[in-house]
């Protein structure tokens, strides 16, 4: 994705303007998506996952169809990955680093976070903090292995309205829809924590990214245009997940 680069507290912020930064009415507008158009200055800054940068084909797909609907993008890559390292840092030191990202943004009012895994977390600790409207968690790490507890307060105390995307093949198992707290989930058939799918499902990883990116991008922008762009809370599986069998810790 081409865009400015912004050194933040060692880690990379990425800035694409949006199409509406031209100016009402211009030609470069932002096209509706879902029927939802960004409103002006809208921000959503994309989080990637332990193992991974910005640029899987979810989050590439949630990035286009964003900055299409006149948002203004930033993907954040964590000082760990900058620094070419493999072990993600300590929580405190992400979620500062997202906090001086949202600063080096200007602390635009109309803010939303999504996030891939690892990055979800971080962006539902840090949801109320930075000002955000809604988080977007692509494959919640629930359930981490070794008998750790659940991280299902983190979902619960965010503060904000947030839609989990989980994969119906999950090893981290997937959170329970929460009305009074605002978390709403949805399935991804035959994917798994980081939106694969096998052979036999018949269905390409594109395809997956698509359908992720589809909702999670109407969702968003609903959010942040004050209207709901996704409909009721559909159901989800247990609260309790399996073990981390088919993923590893460094994926949370």
């Amino acid at each position: 994705m081409i865009g400015e680069l912004i050194s933040v507290d060692g880690g990379r912020l990425r800035v694409v303007p949006a199409p509406l930064d031209a100016g009402p009415g211009s030609a470069q507008a932002g096209a509706p998506f879902a029927g939802v158009t960004a409103p002006p200055g809208a921000t959503v800054v994309l989080l990637h996952g332990a193992g991974s940068g910005t640029d899987t084909p979810v989050l590439t797909a949630l990035a286009g169809r964003l900055a299409g609907a006149g948002t203004r993008v930033a993907t954040l890559e964590m000082p760990y990955r900058v620094a070419g390292r493999r072990a993600p840092d300590r929580p405190s030191r992400l979620d500062g680093v997202l906090t001086a990202a949202v600063a080096a943004l200007g602390s635009p009012a109309f803010l939303g976070l999504a996030g891939a895994s690892m990055g979800s977390r971080v962006a539902v600790r840090c949801a109320r903090t930075v000002g955000a409207r809604a988080v977007l968690a692509l494959g919640f790490p629930l359930q981490p292995p070794g008998g750790r507890p659940s991280r299902e307060p983190e979902l619960a105390d965010a503060g904000v309205p947030v839609l989990v995307i989980q994969g119906e093949r999950d090893a981290f198992g997937t959170p329970a829809a929460d009305p009074s707290r605002q978390v709403e989930v949805r399935i991804v058939a035959g994917a798994d924590h980081s939106f694969r799918v096998r052979v036999r499902d018949a269905r390409t990883v594109g395809e997956v990214a698509a359908e992720a990116a589809d909702l999670g991008s109407s969702w968003l922008l609903g959010q942040l245009a004050g209207t709901a762009g996704v409909g009721a809370t559909a159901g989800s599986g247990g609260s309790g997940g399996g073990g981390a069998a088919g993923g590893t810790a460094a994926e949370v």
